[in-house]
């Protein structure tokens, strides 16, 4: 059975960064994403919707710049699940929340930086200022990503993290992490 691709790969007049999409995002946090139609499904909800799924496969053939977007998504996630599990007490939702979007502004490497774990299967970019570009979307993505896990993770008011969801914190997409923990 195959991997889960985006559905985002034939998304027309998708600016590259590399070889890497920049696709619209609904979002609350200030950043260079292009806005996204808020009744729509964006790259975020797809990256939520995917990740349990493709989080059991250990390879994953990239069919467009969507697909490398939602690679990165999905261990950003996984580094999250993570960093969540690894706390001495189960933490609440607040807690949750400060500890998430530290990870995600964080400094963090991109495509074509050398402690970047992809590199072989990612672009960089092409000149400094389009480096930055792609880290403050990145940035603004990760932050998004992060506060709609948190609402994931706390949907049955509990006040503890899902173990539906907790239970991928351990497992590795493609055997790779990002190395943000």
């Amino acid at each position: 059975m195959p991997a889960y691709h985006s559905s985002f790969n034939e998304y027309p007049d998708t600016r590259l960064v590399g070889n890497l999409a920049i696709l619209p995002v609904k979002t609350k946090f200030r950043g260079p994403a292009p806005p996204a139609d808020p009744n729509e499904a964006d790259i975020v909800d797809e990256t939520l919707d995917l990740f349990r799924a493709n989080s059991l496969f250990r390879n994953f053939e990239i069919k467009g710049p969507a697909d490398r977007l939602l690679i990165i998504l999905i261990l950003f996630v996984s580094d999250c699940l993570a960093k969540i599990g690894a706390a001495r007490t189960v933490p609440n939702q607040i807690e949750v929340g400060k500890m998430l979007n530290t990870l995600a502004v964080d400094n963090f490497p991109i495509p074509g930086d050398a402690t970047f774990a992809l590199n072989a299967h990612y672009a960089p970019p092409p000149s400094r200022s389009e480096a930055e570009y792609l880290r403050g979307y990145l940035t603004q993505v990760r932050q998004e990503l992060a506060a709609r896990l948190i609402e994931k993770l706390y949907a049955d008011g509990t006040g503890k993290p899902s173990k539906w969801w907790m239970s991928f914190q351990k497992r590795r997409f493609m055997n790779r992490s990002l190395g943000t923990q």
